[in-house]
């Protein structure tokens, strides 16, 4: 018996009933009938008074009964051009006919879960604390206080897996690869603590790279590829120090994934290369662009990107197809079209706040940033300038006394008020460099807020609960947490909204308020961020053939104007378990994220 034709058996045994219906049935609709019925069913004797499930086994059944009847229903299958149920009966079938081809172990095992999921077998509670007996009064505070400590002892396990560069041993690993690369560029400390400098110097070349940081073949084969033909890349001398020189699963991968492009990424960017604008925006920026260099989602606040290069290149970067390249390579600041862009938001009084993003605004030079920032700052309806910038992550030394003194004009509570906001991805990011720097703002009241991008190269367990910790520590607000969405150049980096609503409800909620500040959102194109912790916010509407869920998302207007919902594919659970089994993680550490829908 193959490993599938065992994981297709344990699916019908979860739930012998619909296997019957299926098996019984002699066409597609007669099945549709009798599972109905039998979820029905199932629904009705959940909520008797004769039943003694505890509470929250009641609840994972109940959700999966729901997922289940929209996941068989007619009007879903036509949204999504695809049956799950008729899938599934072909299966059951398939000794009566042929066998069903290609199946996917992804689409069986969601099944499975789900299966179990309304028979009550959903198995990620331990069966001691459904047999608990009840205490009440100091008994059972005593009892509750060492459940708890046993609970943060566990937490904390888990997190000092994370290391931060202000402590040691990564604070040493750092302090040496800063040696080593100011050795190849024969640099002092003043050197490398002049931003401009680490401008000059960015790192576009493997054979530079690989002086001081161990490639793999595939890694050299990307950058030789990506110089020969143009794609952007580029590494700070800076951040090149963050980068681990120890294989993926030992530790930090995630300083590595942001920078050093995987070659399908390459080669999906220039296989896209003459229509990357329509392959490559996946958050249809060109539907939401009224005017050059605005985006425009929400009705109070707008996107103006007067500058559209960086210090360096991210993989992930929701605009990495129309960024140009890194900062010292070529002025992109056109001045004619920034005015036009401050013109037309200065017309609309309605608009409160503006986030000044790009490429990195502060990649500019300090009569550039003062130049728009006048302009803004004279605008009367005007609250609030955001500035967002990687500068703090990728080369803090950007932060000089001269460029505080001059954003801090700006900022002047409780009429106006600057804001940044930054990006750091993981606790190895921060240093005592990035601690200066946020010191610097901060000592001027100009607070900072962090978005961070959840890819599968910092999403184990509590991996981005240690980046929550490092942050607080230098004074960092944890803002949002974005879902990485599949976007078409850069398989293998996207993580399952599951996962996300797993890590906000099972890590998250075990820190400290004012620690857990950040909101897991999801982009949807034209529309913007959308909250994804409530069935409200968006539904599981079909299991794709390859193990995909398929969800339908709820825009943020939703009470407000008739607008369309937004359906698309997630990332396969199944795929992103047996990715972080490569990684070395334990899949039974994640296995309640089957049932977060």
């Amino acid at each position: 018996m193959t490993a599938l034709e065992k994981l297709i058996g344990e699916m019908w045994c979860a739930a012998p009933e619909i296997y019957k219906q299926l098996r019984e049935a002699t066409d597609l609709e007669t099945a549709r009938v009798g599972i109905t019925n039998y979820l029905e069913l199932r629904k009705r004797e959940l909520r008797s008074f004769e039943n003694e499930i505890h509470p929250l086994l009641w609840i994972v059944m109940d959700d999966c009964i729901d997922a289940l009847r929209n996941i068989f229903s007619s009007r879903y299958e036509k949204t999504a051009g695809f049956s799950a149920l008729g899938l599934l009966w072909n299966l059951a079938h398939s000794d009566k006919t042929k066998p069903v081809s290609d199946l996917n172990p992804g689409f069986v095992e969601e099944f499975k879960q789900l299966f179990e999921g309304i028979m009550g077998k959903a198995d990620f509670y331990p069966a001691s604390q459904l047999q608990e007996e009840a205490l009440e009064g100091r008994e059972a505070a005593i009892k509750r206080s060492a459940e708890l400590d046993e609970l943060a002892e566990y937490v904390e396990k888990k997190i000092s897996r994370y290391l931060c560069a202000l402590d040691e041993p990564l604070a040493g690993e750092y302090q040496k690869n800063i040696r080593r690369i100011k050795k190849y560029f024969k640099a002092g400390d003043e050197d490398w603590n002049d931003w401009q400098w680490q401008l000059r110097n960015v790192i576009h070349d493997r054979r530079v790279l690989e002086n001081f940081l161990p490639l793999t073949k595939k890694e050299k084969q990307a950058i030789d590829l990506a110089a020969a033909k143009h794609v952007p890349f580029g590494i700070t001398p800076y951040y090149a120090a963050l980068i681990s020189h120890k294989p993926a699963k030992t530790g930090i991968f995630s300083t590595r994934a942001q920078v050093i492009p995987p070659l399908e990424y390459v080669e999906n960017m220039l296989k896209h290369k003459d229509e990357k604008e329509f392959v490559c925006d996946f958050m249809l920026e060109r539907d939401t662009s009224p005017i050059d260099l605005i985006t425009r989602r929400y009705p109070m606040i707008v996107i103006l990107k007067p500058y559209n290069a960086c210090f360096q290149v991210c993989v992930y970067c929701q605009r990495n197809w129309e960024i140009s390249g890194t900062a010292w390579e070529r002025d992109l600041f056109d001045r004619e079209k920034v005015d036009a862009a401050i013109d037309w938001i200065a017309e609309r009084p309605g608009i409160r706040e503006i986030l000044v993003t790009g490429g990195d605004p502060l990649a500019l030079t300090d009569y550039q940033i003062a130049y728009i920032l006048d302009r803004l700052s004279r605008i009367d309806h005007i609250d609030r300038i955001r500035i967002g910038t990687r500068t703090l992550v990728v080369a803090p030394m950007r932060i000089t006394p001269e460029l505080v003194d001059l954003l801090s004009r700006y900022h002047k509570p409780p009429h106006k008020e600057l804001i940044i906001v930054t990006h750091f991805q993981h606790p190895a990011e921060i240093t005592p460099e990035a601690f200066t720097a946020a010191k610097a703002f901060l000592s001027r009241g100009i607070k900072i807020y962090n978005q961070a991008v959840f890819t599968t190269a910092n999403s184990r367990r509590f991996e981005i609960c240690a980046l929550r910790i490092a942050l607080r520590r230098i004074g960092v607000d944890p803002y949002y947490l974005f879902n990485a969405k599949a976007k078409k150049e850069i398989p293998g980096y996207g993580v399952p909204i599951a996962r996300l609503l797993q890590e906000f409800k099972e890590e998250a909620r075990l820190l400290p308020g004012t620690v857990r500040t950040d909101s897991p959102v999801y982009n949807i194109p034209r529309l913007g961020k959308n909250y994804i912790t409530a069935w409200q916010h968006h539904r599981l509407i079909m299991i794709m053939p390859d193990g995909r869920r398929l969800y339908e998302f709820h825009p943020w207007e939703k009470g407000i104007s008739l607008t369309d919902v937004y359906v698309e594919a997630d990332e396969s659970i199944y795929d992103y378990l047996q990715y972080m089994k490569q990684m070395g993680e334990n899949p039974e550490d994640y296995k309640s994220i089957w049932y977060y829908f």
